[in-house]
């Protein structure tokens, strides 16, 4: 089964209507939206209304990176709260409908920009303006107190950091052990690894690319996720500077995707004083949380360079490998800045 029959929409229509009688009312149809090493991401319409079907990737084999029941959890909770999440619908966690568990949400319109094509349209001012919006909602995000908006017993806050860099660098040394310089860059971020201050809601995986925005430049839903925890909030903003700031490479920076300075877009150091006047947060130790978040996304890329050279992924990852070394010299690069 590929991607695109990865719905069986008549058990999907006879799910519906005994668990949520009367949403339907027509022959279902399904578009693909999103997919790949990442969750699925339908459009359901039935012609008169339209929602959106989540669901982990096909052959998904690490379920904290796809958790449907996480994600659902968080975004049940954030509704009402200031921070913009799709209406929730329906949540599924029996595999036996359509072979893994999965949600149903509104559909909000509006758009995900993933390229520059995109983001060219936007003009330098609303460029701007998006892009502190990004930084106010993140913000708005580490603002809650998770016990107000039930999500008190979530996660375990305490030893967060130390959970995640003891994780993280144990795959570096597995995942990456043939690349150059990973031995002493995982030593010294063990070494250097802040103490965290305060604790919040955490995203998990926030850039440009997981926001919905719409035709005034506003966030009109904050996506994916399924990586949410409660944790170090600065975990958030040093990927977001990954994202943002991106790598060297002569081959490309599939990175930063639709951010480009000439476009308008605002340097990360601009967006990064937003943050810490709205938030009143030291970012002091920033270097630290962005060095981290590109070793993080050099382990992610090496897994799924392993897959594709066991021949277990689909088309388009061919290059996948590409960008590992400079994600590890930008992440040796980064840390030398504190």
């Amino acid at each position: 089964m590929d991607e695109q029959t990865a719905l069986d929409l008549p058990a999907l229509r006879g799910h519906l209507d005994q668990a949520v009688p009367g949403l339907v009312s027509g022959d279902l149809e399904a578009t693909l939206l999103a997919g790949g090493h990442s969750n699925l991401t339908f459009l359901i319409s039935d012609g008169v209304g339209r929602w959106v079907l989540r669901r982990p990737p096909l052959g998904h084999t690490d379920p904290s990176t796809h958790d449907m029941a996480r994600e659902f959890t968080v975004m049940a909770a954030l509704a009402g709260s200031g921070v913009p999440v799709p209406a929730l619908v329906h949540e599924c966690l029996d595999p036996e409908v359509l072979g893994a568990p999965f949600y149903l949400s509104e559909f909000v319109d509006g758009t995900v920009y993933r390229t520059v094509e995109q983001t060219a349209g936007l003009g330098a001012e609303r460029a701007r303006a998006v892009s502190f919006e990004l930084v106010d909602v993140l913000v708005d995000i580490h603002a809650l107190d998770p016990g107000a908006v039930g999500l008190g017993g979530f996660g375990r806050p305490d030893g967060f950091l130390e959970r995640q860099v003891k994780r993280w660098t144990g795959l570096a040394e597995e995942v990456l052990s043939d690349i150059v310089g990973v031995g002493r860059l995982v030593a010294d971020i063990r070494s250097t690894k802040p103490q965290t201050t305060r604790s919040g809601i955490v995203h998990g995986d926030y850039r440009l690319d997981n926001v919905m925005v719409s035709e005034d430049a506003r966030i009109v839903a904050v996506l994916d996720w399924e990586m949410a925890a409660l944790g170090d909030p600065l975990t958030d903003l040093g990927l977001l500077q990954c994202y943002w700031t991106g790598v060297i490479n002569p081959g490309g920076d599939a990175m930063r995707k639709g951010i480009d300075p000439e476009l308008g877009f605002p340097d990360f150091d601009e967006l990064a004083r937003r943050y810490a006047e709205r938030s009143g947060t030291s970012l002091d130790s920033l270097p630290w949380y962005a060095a981290f978040g590109y070793l993080k996304l050099a382990v992610l890329r090496g897994r799924i360079h392993q897959r594709f050279l066991a021949g277990n992924t689909p088309p388009g990852f061919e290059t996948v490998g590409d960008l590992i070394q400079p994600l590890v010299t930008a992440s040796r690069h980064t840390l030398e800045d504190l």
